[in-house]
């Protein structure tokens, strides 16, 4: 019977076609090509007998049921796919973008590269919701004419981490308990209380940024420091960042409940219908440049995750537009099955020395090879769109050897007289900076794990900071003792304000934390110290036309939360 009671689609009440309707000539196989004349019936002796082994139409169906799922990602497991296209400002910011790289698809205007991007959600499963407080994986394949190029970023411009050695364990920080498998707030800020460097994200992902409206409405940020390189090999250090032209958006803790209540795939279904309906989502492209060394007068690194680059030192310089106006055709094929790497750079693009970006570029191309196939470059949503020629061949899944037009297919090494492959005759230049040291297991030096934190909050809008401390307060309030006294500490020494309405929430102040001290190896600038004597008493000022230097701000929230929730905040009964 159909759902409620309707009749199905292009059927009528009588359970026949309705009249005029066209029966399809296209005759049903199985997976060999050979026609099916009964698809309702399995081959058994007799009517009412046993089936037999030799059901074969019936084993290779069912066989593949058992088998049409591959692992999900272990991380941005949910998500959502559309194709569209960079178009190229032929400048970074106002000045020719061959002075920074030779990357030939920032080099004309108007010069248009396709790509596809997947939005997703971290740590929940494929079928979890997209409005949970977790942040957003903005990952971009653009189809270059000299390779694929993986741009595999977030929503927030920061990480919890500096070294990617501590990812598998923030992770599963923030995974369910492997006991009791439910997502526990004294795990997750039992290791952020162990992890300073996490405030500074904390600060992000606790505040309306950390439940976008949409995708649509979601910021795009690189977060990996990665290089550029110009014809003469000459590099710089970048920064990438996208805006949405639509603005950017959020939904309160209340209103997420009521989306959520109502579609556990809101942001997906909202981005589908917008492609399809012809009002194509845009984002403009920025990079931010900073000179290729160590910048010693800086109290931050460069090379660090857990910081932005202030826009007043370092402004954003635009370089394209991103349209997308192409949904997917099978969800499996181009959602499930793509695959994105942080090591998949084309020429005039590099790494740098980031700790994050060296351990997620191993990482992401070894979780493909696991969970879709040691092939899953020859899958098309992976291929590159230019001929691709290498000696390796066989492995699970192969359906294609990668040969060069007039390749001799006897010769799978190099070198080779016999007209096999040949590396590129003309090695471009690179002039990285030269780097000597011993061998160690050791952190970044100017950690300043506080100080970029602090410019966030004072840079809030009043009804940021206020969710923010109510969504902090909220969680916090679940968890040990213990656990809430070390994160109040940490807070504090972010600012006043912040550290002491979070307290004020959980029944505790500074005076329940001024003796606890640094953790283990912790090492405190000299104005942590300094604060530390005055523990929520330090004057911190709270200035919101600051922000401008700290990287975007929330704006239109209102608007695009209602149109996600389908009405006003008021009529759907949301929290303002």
């Amino acid at each position: 019977m159909a759902e409620n009671g309707k009749k199905q689609d292009g059927l009528a009440d009588n359970g026949r076609k309705p009249e005029g309707a066209q029966e399809s000539s296209r005759v049903l196989t199985n997976r060999q090509g050979h026609p099916i004349t009964n698809n309702q019936s399995q081959r058994t002796v007799g009517s009412r007998g046993p089936a037999t082994l030799e059901n074969y139409q019936f084993l290779e169906k069912i066989s593949h049921f058992d088998r049409e799922r591959i692992p999900e990602r272990v991380v941005h497991a949910r998500g959502f796919v559309c194709y569209g296209e960079f178009e190229a400002t032929g400048k970074i910011g106002d000045e020719p973008a061959s002075k920074y790289t030779r990357a030939k698809l920032f080099q004309e205007p108007g010069k248009k590269t396709p790509l596809a991007i997947r939005f997703s959600t971290v740590i929940g499963g494929r079928d979890s919701s997209e409005v949970a407080r977790d942040p957003r994986g903005f990952a971009v394949k653009f189809y270059t004419e000299d390779g694929n190029w993986d741009l595999v970023g977030n929503n927030l411009p920061v990480f919890f981490i500096r070294d990617a050695i501590k990812f598998p364990d923030v992770i599963h920080s923030l995974k369910p308990d492997p006991v009791t498998f439910r997502q526990e707030p004294n795990r997750i800020f039992d290791f952020m209380s162990q992890t300073p460097e996490s405030m500074h994200m904390l600060t992000h992902l606790f505040s309306p940024r950390g439940i976008p409206a949409s995708y649509r409405h979601m910021e795009g940020f690189g977060v990996n420091t990665y290089k550029m390189v110009n014809a003469q090999g000459d590099t710089v250090l970048v920064k990438y960042h996208f805006h949405p032209r639509c603005g950017v958006a959020s939904l309160t803790a209340e209103e997420a409940a009521k989306v959520q209540g109502q579609d556990l795939g809101s942001a997906s279904k909202d981005l589908y219908e917008s492609i399809e309906r012809g009002s194509y989502p845009q984002w403009d492209v920025y990079v931010q440049i900073m000179e290729d060394h160590e910048h010693p007068e800086l109290d931050w690194d460069p090379l660090d995750d857990t910081k932005i680059w202030p826009e007043h030192q370092f402004p954003l310089r635009k370089i394209g537009v991103m349209t997308l106006n192409r949904n997917v055709k099978d969800f499996h094929n181009e959602n499930e099955q793509i695959a994105f790497g942080t090591g998949v750079l084309v020429d005039g693009l590099d790494f740098s020395d980031d700790k994050m970006l060296v351990g997620r570029t191993f990482s992401y191309s070894d979780t493909q090879r696991y969970r879709v196939g040691p092939n899953y470059l020859q899958l098309p949503v992976n291929q590159p769109r230019v001929p691709v020629a290498t000696n390796q061949r066989g492995g699970q899944m192969s359906y294609g050897v990668d040969l060069a037009e007039g390749q001799n297919p006897h010769v799978n090494y190099e070198p080779s007289i016999h007209n096999g492959l040949h590396v590129s005759p003309r090695p471009e230049p690179n002039n990285p900076p030269e780097i000597r040291g011993r061998l160690t297991r050791s952190v970044i030096e100017r950690r300043n794990d506080y100080a970029q934190a602090r410019g966030r909050y004072s840079t809030m809008m009043d009804w940021e900071r206020d969710d923010l401390v109510k969504n902090m307060g909220d969680l916090l309030g679940q968890c040990e003792r213990d656990v809430q006294l070390r994160m109040l500490w940490h807070l504090l020494l972010v600012h006043d304000d912040y550290g002491n309405r979070v307290g004020l929430a959980l029944g505790l102040s500074a005076d329940d934390v001024r003796d606890l001290g640094p953790l283990p190896g912790q090492v405190l600038t000299e104005e942590d110290q300094r604060r530390l004597q005055s523990l929520g008493r330090n004057g911190d000022v709270i200035d919101p036309a600051a922000w401008g230097q700290w990287t975007g701000s929330v704006t239109n929230r209102r608007a695009a939360a209602e149109e996600v929730l389908g009405g006003t905040l008021d009529s759907v009964g949301a929290l303002q």
